[in-house]
């Protein structure tokens, strides 16, 4: 490791940024330096200018991959060398307005039992009952669960602490897993070729977000269900359900980690409620066509 990114990393490190941002920040500053085939602190505002165009153009990157490559390159620029460049609050690209997935109860219930291996739809059934985030519940240990509140204490984005509701049926099914492998650290250990059990003697983590996402692709593609979902539509999903029963939006803000009410309010737009509201006046203007 270069001096130049190790000092990057301390100052990462100093201002509290999680490991996967620190990860994130790092890696664009290096595929930078890549392009150019210089060190990054040896280019000036134009190798920027054209760096950015070329993400825009040519590799044509999403708007989050974008936004991180910004966030990072102006973090090693502006901190790590102290070197202020007006170029970069020029190129971050503007928001977008997307709806999320959402899946109906019944579609959630046939992804779930599509889940073959028991780990992973222990996990994501637990993601979709407490409307977590994937790395939350790749994350949970034994003292994150409150049995006698049914809460479940979670540490989110930001470092962020919140009490998450617990049904009854989750718990048992949390006891019941965990009484598979009784792992002191994890609730959720990764499995290795060799088996749960060399996992655990060796400490190997807890399950990967890769092995997550890769269940939940194949169960989804078992299941039948056809939307582009993912992990984290089962998050959106359990908002829009909780929207539906009645549960108050400043709860499920609450429940969600969000620390705006307008990233919760989202979910308005898409309950069924919503929908079949305007349905009916719909049709009455149709009648006469």
């Amino acid at each position: 490791m270069t001096p130049l990114r190790q000092r990057m990393l301390e100052d990462l490190q100093l201002k509290g940024y999680s490991p996967r941002t620190q990860e994130a920040y790092v890696r664009a500053v290096r595929q930078l330096a890549e392009h150019f085939h210089r060190s990054p602190d040896q280019l000036g505002e134009d190798e920027l200018r054209q760096y950015f165009l070329y993400l825009t153009h040519e590799k044509k990157l999403a708007r989050p991959t974008t936004t991180i490559a910004v966030c990072g390159i102006k973090f090693f620029f502006q901190t790590t060398l102290g070197r202020p460049f007006t170029v970069l609050d020029l190129v971050r690209p503007p928001r977008q307005f997307k709806l999320p997935v959402v899946l109906t109860r019944e579609e959630v219930r046939l992804i779930l039992h599509a889940v073959r291996i028991p780990l992973y739809r222990a996990c994501l059934t637990t993601i979709y009952s407490c409307g977590l985030r994937l790395h939350e519940g790749m994350h949970l240990k034994p003292q994150n669960v409150d049995s006698g509140r049914m809460v479940l204490h979670i540490t989110g984005k930001g470092n962020r602490d919140r009490c998450v509701p617990l049904p009854q049926a989750t718990l048992q099914l949390l006891r019941e897993h965990w009484l598979t492998h009784r792992c002191g650290q994890w609730i959720f250990p990764a499995p290795t070729r060799h088996g749960l059990e060399h996992s655990l003697a060796h400490d190997g983590g807890p399950v990967t977000r890769c092995s997550l996402q890769s269940a939940f692709g194949r169960a989804l593609k078992h299941s039948g269900v056809r939307k582009r979902a993912h992990v984290h539509s089962l998050r959106h999903s359990y908002a829009t359900h909780l929207l539906e029963h009645g549960v108050n939006l400043r709860i499920i803000q609450a429940a969600l980690g969000h620390s705006s009410p307008k990233t919760t309010a989202i979910y308005t737009h898409l309950t069924q409620e919503v929908h079949q509201a305007a349905l009916g006046p719909i049709n009455h203007l149709m009648d006469d066509l």
